[in-house]
C-alpha cells in the first residue's frame, strides 16, 4: 500500500512503504524509461553476443490481498541469440509474495522465427498451461539463469510503482497550478 499523507506546507505526500524490497538491476541496462510513457525498457548483452530484451508494465489494481504493491507488472522477455534471427519471447506476470519479494510466473512462451515478420496468422506454439509441468520449470529456471529473477522482479515492481507515484503527483501539481491560475483570474475579473 502507498503511505499518504499532507506535510506542513498543505503539499501531497505519496511515498512507497519503506518495506518494500528494491531490488537491482544486476547486468541489464535501462534503454528506455520515459516519463511519459507507462513501460520500461531494459536490455542485458552477454559476452556470447546474446541479448536478453525485457520491457515492464503495470498491470490492473489488484486488491486481493493487502501487498505493499497493489498492481502486478506484465513482463516481455526476449532472447536473441548472436548468429539467428529467431528470438524465444515469454510473456511473464510479475506479482509481489508476502513477506517474499517478488516472483514471476510464464503465462506464454513462443518461438519466433523473425521478429520483423510478425502477423496475428503466424502459429506461435501450444499453450504454455498446456506443456508438461516439468519443461514449464526448466523454461522459468532458465528465465533464471538470464537475470531474470527476485532482485530484477523486485526492481521492476519497485520502479514501477514509484514512476507512477511520480507521475500522479506532477498531474496532481499541474491541476493545482491550473485551479490556482483559474481562481486568480476570478478574483481579478470579480474585483474589477
Amino acid at each position: 500500500m502507498f503511505d499518504v499523507s499532507a506535510t506542513s506546507t498543505n503539499t501531497l505526500k505519496i511515498s512507497i512503504a519503506q518495506n518494500a524490497q528494491r531490488g537491482s538491476l544486476g547486468d541489464f541496462v535501462v534503454v528506455s524509461d520515459s516519463p511519459n510513457s507507462k513501460d520500461v525498457f531494459l536490455r542485458r548483452k552477454f559476452d556470447s553476443g546474446e541479448e536478453v530484451a525485457v520491457s515492464a508494465i503495470l498491470g490492473p489494481p489488484n486488491y486481493e490481498n493487502h501487498l505493499v504493491f497493489s498492481r502486478d507488472a506484465f513482463m516481455k522477455v526476449c532472447i536473441k541469440k548472436p548468429s539467428l534471427s529467431s528470438v524465444l519471447q515469454f510473456d511473464c506476470e510479475v506479482r509481489e509474495e508476502i513477506d517474499k519479494g517478488s516472483d514471476f510466473d510464464i503465462y506464454n512462451a513462443y518461438y519466433l522465427r523473425s521478429p520483423t515478420r510478425l502477423n496475428p496468422s503466424i502459429y506461435r506454439g501450444p499453450l504454455f498451461s498446456t506443456l508438461d509441468t516439468e519443461l514449464q520449470h526448466a523454461l522459468k529456471e532458465y528465465l533464471i539463469a538470464k537475470g531474470i529473477g527476485l532482485s530484477l522482479t523486485n526492481f521492476l515492481l519497485h520502479h514501477l510503482h514509484k514512476r507512477e507515484q511520480e507521475q500522479y503527483l506532477n498531474w496532481l501539481k499541474k491541476g493545482e497550478a491550473a485551479f490556482v491560475a483559474k481562481e486568480g483570474s476570478l478574483r481579478e475579473a470579480h474585483s474589477t
